[in-house]
């Protein structure tokens, strides 16, 4: 799950749906996401309580967004994950990542059953700086 190999083969994957995305800059949810822009992902906002984020669309939930999604990024708390992991099968997500303390073992393995690959109580950002 967390390993190099998983790592490098996510970061290769280019449109980003940053689920709980915060428009408040000190927000971890906010900075990783525009660092990952700034690093040439594409960075789709997914918070229901705002319809953009950071200049960016954002919309209520993933199966509201009408492109391709390849990764996850998930900054919800862990109660949460579940139904996010279940959309991202549903709309053919590649991976799901979730950050720093965010620990759902069950909707992990819901999502690697599926054939995703995922990451768990990890930083994207910090992953990305250390290997690139």
């Amino acid at each position: 799950m967390n390993d190099i190999a998983t790592f490098e083969k996510i970061f290769k994957l280019k449109t980003v749906a940053v689920v709980g995305m915060s428009p408040k800059p000190e927000r971890p949810s906010h900075y990783v996401a525009l660092y990952l822009q700034e690093n040439g992902y594409r960075i789709i906002p997914v918070n229901p309580g705002h319809d953009e984020i950071a200049g960016l669309k954002s919309y209520p939930s993933l199966v509201d967004i009408p492109d391709k999604v390849d990764v996850i990024d998930v900054f919800r708390r862990s109660e949460f994950v579940e139904p996010i992991a279940k959309d991202a099968i549903r709309i053919g997500a590649k991976a799901l990542w979730l950050q720093d303390n965010v620990v759902n073992v069950d909707a992990a393995k819901l999502a690697e059953d599926a054939g995703l690959m995922v990451v768990m109580n990890d930083c994207m950002l910090r992953q990305h700086r250390q290997l690139h």
